[in-house]
């Protein structure tokens, strides 16, 4: 009987991937898949440490993994494992834990490893991707091409979880498209820590542009999704292509993290609100149709009541389509943990939820748009109440009924908007 392993996974589309690559991996071995709450005889706990609140998260699954099996082996990986080894190892039920670099060798690791095996991500020159050829419960298939970031904002710790930037060499990137399009995938969504960076460490150096450009050659590729990129990233180049093109969808998910000047050089991050303005009235020149998804932090250390209306303000200006609201939390070992005015617990909950409703209205402006018109989605898994989902280009879900499977790319005919978003008819 083949020994059962789950797999629970914290934080971002990158570490979602690999752990995707790692359940591929692990069946190969001769394990089998169970969900989290059967009790598996190994846990892999792929944690996430952006916040002080992640960490805990994390020890809360490694504790309850050993409530629902004393007896079960946990394997303890991801960002937070990178930083602080020691301390998840001293949790009782942790025999392994594993650097970032480290994970992909868990299978032939788990044979006789125990204690700690994190090596010096920051001294890390390269990297290759964890091929994966299958994706289950998604209709989508995502590709890592690049990892680590050197940005350091002042609330990251991840350039010292994740290394320096290094980017996957093209030829893998196009190999692992090549291989997910023959295995049926109608959308590639290219992932990363850092993907606007992509290319410049590499010999001869390149650009995410070029290699956009490339994979659009790739034969039978009907879909090609940009993951998150940094507004100083985005070149009108490639603005032009994602315009240009049948195959890129029009859909950019940038960080902007907060709407007033002062707040941002905290932030150490390295544009101001005039550069991001031109961006996005940029992008929406261009694009008018285009899906805008900004990331933003509520409460950052010293953010004062003017310098959040002055993000409220900002964003409310914009023709962003959806919002990503992020609590400021502290994480320790970063400068923003230690700054002084740090913002009270309620009234960071409060500027959250208020831009959450501006993110909101915001969303239903831009699918209301949609309404009476086409759109091609790609069917997602599963079917609620009757109901299934499709996701558009313009990263809209819409909910219809009738036969359908997931993976297909079918036409609907956008019929409505509710409460639950847009419904519509296959056509």
């Amino acid at each position: 009987m083949s020994r059962t392993v789950s797999i629970a996974t914290l934080g971002c589309k990158t570490n979602q991937f690999e752990s995707a690559a790692l359940e591929e991996r692990l069946r190969a071995a001769g394990y089998r898949l169970v969900p989290f709450e059967a009790g598996a005889e190994l846990v892999v706990v792929n944690t996430c440490t952006v916040t002080a609140a992640t960490d805990a998260q994390s020890r809360n699954l490694i504790r309850r993994a050993r409530r629902l099996n004393a007896a079960c082996r946990v394997v303890v990986t991801g960002c937070y494992a990178q930083v602080d080894p020691a301390g998840l190892q001293a949790i009782p039920g942790v025999t392994l834990v594993l650097g970032n670099e480290e994970k992909r060798d868990l299978p032939q690791l788990l044979e006789s490893a125990e204690g700690i095996l994190v090596g010096d991500i920051r001294s890390a020159a390269a990297t290759s991707p964890l091929a994966i050829s299958t994706f289950t419960d998604r209709s989508r298939a995502f590709v890592q091409i690049q990892n680590g970031c050197d940005a350091f904002c002042s609330y990251c710790i991840i350039p010292y979880a994740r290394g320096r930037s290094r980017s996957v060499a093209p030829a893998q990137v196009q190999e692992q498209v090549r291989a997910l399009v023959a295995a049926g995938y109608p959308e590639i969504v290219l992932t990363g820590i850092h993907i606007g960076g992509y290319g410049a460490d590499l010999t001869p150096p390149t650009s995410l542009l070029a290699l956009v450009r490339a994979l659009q050659e790739e034969s039978g590729l009907r879909r090609l999704r940009l993951g998150s990129i940094e507004p100083t990233e985005i070149p009108l180049e490639l603005i032009e292509a994602v315009a240009a093109s049948e195959i890129l969808c029009p859909h950019f998910h940038i960080p902007l993290q907060a709407g007033d000047d002062a707040v941002l050089r905290r932030m150490n991050r390295v544009y101001d609100t005039a550069f991001f303005r031109t961006l996005i009235e940029a992008i929406h020149h261009r694009l008018p149709e285009a899906a805008i998804g900004l990331d933003l932090i509520a409460g950052f250390p010293g953010e004062s009541e003017e310098e959040f209306a002055n993000t409220l303000r900002l964003v409310q200006e914009l023709p962003v389509t959806h919002l990503h609201v992020f609590p400021f939390s502290r994480r320790p070992g970063t400068p923003a943990a230690t700054m002084p005015e740090q913002v009270a617990g309620e009234l960071i909950k409060g500027r959250a939820a208020r831009l959450r409703e501006l993110g909101a209205v915001k969303q239903a402006a831009f699918a209301r748009r949609f309404i009476g018109r086409q759109l091609e989605v790609v069917v997602e898994k599963g079917v609620r109440g009757g109901w299934r989902s499709g996701l558009s280009r313009h990263y809209l879900p819409v909910r219809f009924t009738g036969e359908a499977t997931e993976g297909e790319l079918r036409r609907l005919r956008v019929t409505a908007l509710a409460e639950d978003g847009l419904h519509g008819e296959l056509t």
